[in-house]
């Protein structure tokens, strides 16, 4: 048993109620689950609702959604959103046969389209960093597909189960003329069979996805019976199932409850932490992959994306609105990346964005007029008042606390290995 296993035995032990440990190997399931019934669409552009009744729980499947504009402080669906990109999503069903994803010439432009089995381990990636920006067709089938691949197929990738969540992300640069060449990018985005048809399906998802509560025993039962005859446990992990009821409907808020104040960060020095350090797989580790379940879900590898935090100032203190800071990468010690890095600002109060004048909520490698000062190094203020002309500045609230995300699109090895040295931010 490796320490990661060990720790997460002897960490639910504590919690002491009969079936944790299924609880924490199984939630990732039930949570990619309701994810899947919250991120589908009810209606088809082409086929209609999936369903009449409005109530239902029938969502297509096998069909792109997506976003055409970056998130701001309006926006309060989801928390810590990115500033630079657009998103494309879809839900891949593999239980009638494999579906191609067909992606028009993207040239340079950053994009990804990651791809996360129901366990939530992030398998496969289409997009720059691994394939390119030329024009693609991917197929994608389950386990149990033999078949002939077609001659026009530039890849195929076997998913360990017959479902599988598409996440994408596209860079957009402003939103003007950039923005409407994704948009027109993304409207060239199709899943297909192999034939060529539309592969979109209707399909129970079993669950409200609105609701975010804890969810009854007898509610997770019924969705985890049917998910795992889709989506076993990869080789190698036992799960102990089903469990009784009654233990279930005693460990089920308890280890929720554990996994949402539980969440412990690997820390990189300076104040700086990251939430989720995982590549293709969560191995063994079924407490940390229960954490993300609960607390980050479509966390994509960290060979795709790192997201340090900071919390805290060089002293330790928590940063706060009231105060002013500076974030200073010395000559040479900027981030170290393939593709391109910025730095978020959030509220700690909701984890949403700070409303300002400048309307800025990230700053990085592309923000237009960024200055590097003689000596070749970058300082950043966080401060909630203007520090003036040349000056980087990203807002932070007038008052209260926040925290800083910098996102690390196709990182370095000094980033992947954890031995970049991160400055602490440090009170003006």
């Amino acid at each position: 048993m490796t320490p990661q296993a060990q720790a997460m035995t002897s960490e639910v032990a504590s919690i002491a109620h009969g079936c944790d440990d299924a609880v924490v190997q199984s939630l990732p399931l039930f949570e990619m689950m309701r994810m899947r019934a919250a991120t589908t669409a009810r209606r088809h552009a082409a086929f209609g609702f999936a369903a009449p009744n409005p109530g239902s729980t029938v969502r297509w499947v096998n069909q792109f959604t997506h976003t055409h504009r970056r998130l701001g402080p309006e926006d309060r669906e989801v928390v810590s959103p990115n500033n630079d990109t657009v998103y494309s999503n879809a839900w891949l069903d593999l239980s009638e046969g494999p579906v191609i994803i067909e992606t028009p010439d993207m040239g340079d432009r950053y994009w990804t389209l990651g791809l996360l089995d129901a366990w939530t381990n992030p398998f496969a990636y289409v997009g720059r960093r691994t394939t390119g920006g030329r024009p693609q067709r991917t197929m994608v089938h389950g386990p149990g597909w033999r078949g002939a691949v077609p001659a026009d197929v530039t890849l195929t990738i076997a998913a360990p189960g017959d479902d599988v969540w598409l996440i994408g992300r596209h860079l957009v640069e402003g939103d003007g003329e950039d923005a409407a060449r994704v948009r027109e990018s993304q409207s060239l985005m199709r899943l297909v069979r192999p034939d060529g048809s539309d592969a979109a399906m209707a399909v129970d998802t079993w669950i409200d996805g609105r609701d975010t509560r804890i969810p009854s025993a007898d509610l997770y039962l019924s969705v985890l019976d049917a998910a795992l005859r889709r989506n076993p446990p990869l080789p190698g992990e036992h799960l102990a199932w089903p469990p009784a009821a009654v233990d279930l409907a005693a460990s089920l808020p308890a280890v929720y409850d554990r996994l949402r104040t539980g969440n412990h960060p690997r820390d990189l020095g300076g104040g700086w932490a990251i939430p989720v350090v995982v590549r293709t797989h969560w191995g063994d580790d079924y407490l940390a992959r229960a954490r993300i379940a609960r607390n980050f879900i479509g966390a994509l590898g960290i060979e795709e994306a790192m997201y340090p935090t900071a919390e805290v100032d060089a002293q330790g203190a928590p940063l706060d609105g009231s105060r002013r800071y500076e974030l200073r990468f010395a000559p040479g010690k900027g981030p170290k990346v393939g593709a391109f890095w910025s730095l978020t600002m959030y509220r700690r109060s909701d984890c949403l964005f700070v409303a300002n004048p400048i309307h800025r909520y990230s700053i990085g490698d592309r923000t237009p007029g960024l200055r590097h000062d003689a000596d070749g190094s970058l300082a950043i203020r966080l401060q909630a008042e203007d520090p003036g002309p040349g000056v980087n500045w990203l807002p932070a609230p007038k008052d209260g606390p926040f925290y800083i995300v910098l996102r690390l699109y196709q990182p370095h090895a000094d980033h992947l290995e954890l031995r970049f040295d991160y400055p602490p931010v440090r009170p003006v």
